[in-house]
C-alpha cells in the first residue's frame, strides 16, 4: 500500500521548490536589514526556469537571475531561477550560497553598486 512517507506537519515534507523559496527569502531578509529603504517596493520572485527569449546582454549562458526595472505601474522586480541555480550548485549547501550570491548580484544591479558594497560577505566564486 502506497501512501505518504512523511506527514505534512514535519519540515522534511516540504518540496525542493519550497525549500528553495525559503533560501531566497532568507537572502532577501538579510539584505533588507541593511537596505530596507532602497528595497521598499521591490518585488522578489522565484521561477523554475528563465523564459526562452534571452536578454540582449545574455550570450548563450543560462541566467541564474534577472533584474527587471520599474516599468510604468509595475514595480522593480528581481527573479531568481531555481532550476539553473540547482543545476549549477555542487550540493545542497552550495544551493543556498549560490542563491544568496544571485540575490546580492541582482540587488547590486538595482542599486547600481558592486555586489561587495551590497553585502561585504559576498563571495564572487559562488
Amino acid at each position: 500500500m502506497r501512501g505518504q512517507l512523511l506527514p505534512r506537519t514535519v519540515p522534511a515534507w516540504r518540496s525542493r521548490a519550497d525549500r528553495f523559496d525559503d533560501l531566497v527569502l532568507d537572502a532577501v531578509e538579510r539584505l533588507e536589514a541593511r537596505w530596507a529603504r532602497e528595497l521598499d517596493g521591490v518585488e522578489f520572485a522565484v521561477e523554475d526556469v528563465p523564459p526562452s527569449d534571452p536578454s540582449p546582454w545574455e550570450h548563450g549562458e543560462v541566467p541564474l537571475g534577472r533584474f527587471f526595472p520599474a516599468d510604468g505601474a509595475l514595480p522593480p522586480r528581481i527573479v531568481v531561477y531555481r532550476r539553473p541555480v540547482e543545476t549549477r550548485a555542487a550540493d545542497s549547501q552550495d544551493i543556498g550560497e549560490l542563491a544568496q550570491s544571485v540575490v546580492v548580484e541582482q540587488v547590486a544591479h538595482l542599486l547600481n553598486l558592486t555586489p561587495e558594497e551590497v553585502d561585504p560577505r559576498y563571495n564572487r566564486d559562488s
